[in-house]
Formats: structure tokens, sequence, C-alpha cells
């Protein structure tokens, strides 16, 4: 044993030097099924998986969204895990919008000179599991939300820039069935510092609370 640490030590010292970490997942838990495949961004995933779990046990109706699909690949799960609800996919599908970007420079949370615009909805889709299940709302957010009316169980907000997920904040969380979840990504990237901004105003402004997890992104969760 003492041979078997002498090795890992080393390893796992490499391995978080470049931000990866060898660690023990729900070890006492026997009936968690790993329904999504394994992927580098693991604690995010499986935390959407159980959050999945929790919200199929407790009967939570409503449906999914996400407000920043880019090319799909968290949607992609959340619609696969959810084979009996519809998935409203917002974005521009043609990167930031410069009405936000000049926020984020004028506020110094970021540069927002990335580009996402190498997507497409026929990208996203062709990526999902229940295709029929999706219903694309292109275009500028909150204007694209106009006339959507339903309550949501589960949405995925990954804007990335302040305005945006202040207004997503704003527009899903009264929409949010009891025991739902809201995800927001980059709560604790240093690149998107407006993400933090916004989740904390809202949060103090409507008096709720949030829990950090360590992904890959910082997603900060907000559940009722």
């Amino acid at each position: 044993m003492s041979s078997l640490k002498s090795l890992y030590q080393p390893f796992a010292k490499l391995l978080a030097g470049k931000k990866l970490h060898l660690s023990k997942s729900l070890e006492f838990n026997t009936s968690f099924k790993q329904e999504l495949a394994h992927n580098l961004d693991f604690v995010r995933y499986t935390t959407l998986e159980l959050c999945a779990n929790e919200i199929k046990r407790n009967n939570v109706p409503g449906n999914l969204a996400e407000l920043g699909v880019y090319k799909g690949d968290f949607a992609k799960r959340v619609n696969q895990l959810f084979p009996d609800k519809k998935l409203y996919l917002f974005d521009t599908f043609e990167g930031f919008d410069e009405k936000d970007v000049s926020t984020e420079k004028r506020s110094n949370f970021s540069s927002g000179e990335q580009d996402f615009s190498d997507t497409s909805v026929e990208l996203v889709l062709n990526k999902m599991k229940y295709r029929n299940n999706c219903i694309v709302k292109k275009g500028f957010f909150p204007d694209s939300a106009v006339g959507v009316e339903d309550k949501f169980c589960f949405v995925s907000i990954d804007a990335d820039l302040y305005e945006p997920i202040l207004a997503g904040l704003k527009f899903f969380y009264p929409k949010l069935e009891p025991k739902g979840y809201i995800f927001v990504h980059d709560f604790n990237n240093d690149l998107y510092k407006g993400a933090k901004k916004a989740v904390l105003e809202f949060c103090v402004a409507t008096n709720i609370n949030y829990l950090p997890i360590p992904d890959s992104g910082g997603t900060a969760i907000i559940t009722k």
C-alpha cells in the first residue's frame, strides 16, 4: 500500500498542475447508473445527471431550456436525460451580440472578442437524440423568448456575458418549478467576470441562494 501511495502522489501532483484531479465518486451509492458518456468535465456532467434523477424522483413538471447553446454539447446531454420533455434552445447561433459585448468592455468583465460563430442550428440539432423535442429560438435574448410561457424544471444558462445571463435569470427563475434547477456556467471563470456579477446581483435582489461547484467553468446552481 505504501508503494502505491508513493507512486500515486507524484502522479496526482502532476495532474493537479494541469487542473486535472483523481478522485473517487459516489463510492457508496450503488443505485447510481451513469447514463452520460465519460467526459473531462466530470463534475458538471455528473451533477447534471444527479439533478436529473432528483427531478424525475420528485416528478417535477415543466420543460427544459438552455440559453447559450453554441455547438450543443451540453444541450445534447440534457436532451438525452429527459426523453419526454421539450427542450428550448436559445442562441443567436452567430456568436456574441455587439450590444452585450459593449457592456462587457465598458465594465471590464471580459474582452468579448471570443468567436462562437462557428455553429449552426442544424449542427446542434444533429446531435440531439430526441430531436423532435427541441424548439429552436434563434435571436437576441430576451427578445427571442417573447411568447414562451412554459414552466421549467431545468435550465442551463451558458451565455458567458453579464447582460444575457442577468436577463436569463430574470426570465427563467420566476418560471422555475419548485425543486427545479438552474445551472449558470462560468460563475467562477475569471475570463467572464460578468457571470458572477449577474448571479450575485440577481440573488441579492431576490433574496435567494446558490451553490458553486468545482467543474471546469465554475458553475453556480440555483434551485427552488
